[in-house]
Formats: C-alpha cells, structure tokens, sequence
C-alpha cells in the first residue's frame, strides 16, 4: 500500500467514524432538516480524499456544507460545476435522507451554483492553474458535516444551534478535526472565516500548530462581495502562506 493510499484510509476512517457519530444525534425545532453528504455522497467524498489528501500542508477548514455545494457534490465548498470541471471528480449518491421539497439533494444533476465554492475553487484556479499545484500546498475540509434547515428550508449554521445541541454536536467535530490534522501533519490551519478559526483553536489546541483565518467567501458577506478572492490572497500572503 502506498503512503497515499494509507493517508486517505486514515482520513476516511476517521470520517466514516464522524458521519455514524452525528447521524446518532437529534436536533430539535427549529431544526427540521438534517442533512450529513458524508453518507449519502460518501463515494464521491471518498473520490476526493483519496484524490487530493497529501501530508505536510496547509489545512483550509469551512464551517459547513452548504445546501448547493457540498450538501450535493460531498466535496468541501463542492459548488457542481468546480467540482467536476476543475477537481475532476463525479460520484453517486446513495441512502438519501427525508428532503425539504425546497432543497433536493439532485448531486451532480444539481442546476444551482455555491458561491463559496465557485469563489473558493475558483481562486484555486486562477491563481494555481491545475488542483495538483494547489494541493501540493493546500488541504480542504469542513468542520461540520452536517447540513441543518428550518421548516421553509432557510439554512441553519451550527453556530446557531442551542447550547447543548452544539456542545454534543462540535465534541465529534473537534476530534474528527483534531484527527485529519494529525494525520496530514497539518503544518497550518486556516480558518474560512470566525467560526473556524474558533473551531481550529478549540480542536488543536496542545498542538504544534499554527492557527490563522480568511475572510469567508459567502455572498452574505459584504466584504467578500467587494472582491473575495483579491481579499484572501492578501490574507494568505500577510500569514506568508503563498
């Protein structure tokens, strides 16, 4: 067995472990919908693992998928179109959850774009070309697999959850998190905005390493809306990341 392929048995090992250990959590209104692409789109998740997890880089950490991009694809910031024209990556979908009439999960048949992910990958390619260059460099993940919706399917980010929700939910999360970086020997971790930077401190707290954040690509950020990927990559200088 290669060193690659132990790496990506390690990583999906440790995420198999976290989708079984938050698909046994429950979730009260106004949480209505649970999503977790970790099972449902495993196969394409496991596509990307395996394809992309290398040793020795940066890790970029999300929040979590969002409804148009990893909650269809099973890649982190999976916006459709990125990943499959510029990651190279299809994968099916298996074992669907019940499903808000307003937010399908239609995989890679998905007419929606994510605009974190076109914002994000999109940046990966034009400053880096190719995913070889970028990922020799850099490693994606998200901190929460899940993907949570009220009754009207408005998107619920884990931050917003009750108090003890979030502890049983992020006490996973943090070990998973912990984990994948140890595992990659992570020699930064880039948050994507607050909340994963927070997150990053929590999880790898005692560990040598280093901890920063950029600013979240989100089209609910004005900042990012003023031109996010010209923003990022001063960010991503000044932390002399690239």
């Amino acid at each position: 067995m290669t060193d690659k392929q132990q790496l990506a048995d390690e990583i999906m090992a440790v995420t198999d472990t976290l989708a079984s250990s938050v698909n046994a959590l429950s979730f009260a209104p106004p949480v209505t919908y649970v999503y977790n692409p970790l099972v449902y789109a495993r196969d394409a998740h496991a596509k990307y693992v395996k394809k992309y997890a290398r040793s020795n880089v940066v890790l970029w950490v999300g929040m979590n998928p969002g409804p148009f991009g990893m909650a269809q694809t099973g890649v982190p910031f999976g916006d459709v179109t990125m990943v499959r024209d510029f990651l190279r990556i299809k994968g099916k979908l298996a074992n669907l959850p019940l499903q808000h009439p307003k937010r399908p999960i239609e995989g890679f048949d998905c007419p929606r774009s994510e605009v974190s992910g076109t914002r994000l990958w999109g940046y990966a390619k034009d400053q880096f070309l190719t995913p070889a260059a970028f990922f020799k460099q850099f490693y994606v993940v998200n901190y929460c697999p899940l993907v949570f919706m009220g009754e009207t399917g408005k998107n619920i980010t884990p931050d917003k959850l009750p108090g003890a929700e979030r502890e049983a939910l992020f006490k996973y999360c943090d070990l998973a998190l912990r984990k994948v970086a140890q595992a990659i020997n992570a020699r930064f971790a880039l948050g994507v905005g607050a909340f994963a930077k927070g997150a990053c401190e929590r999880a790898l707290n005692g560990l040598d390493i280093p901890v920063g954040q950029i600013l979240h690509p989100s089209p609910a950020s004005p900042a990012a809306n003023r031109g996010w990927a010209e923003a990022a990559h001063k960010q991503l200088k000044k932390l002399e990341l690239v």
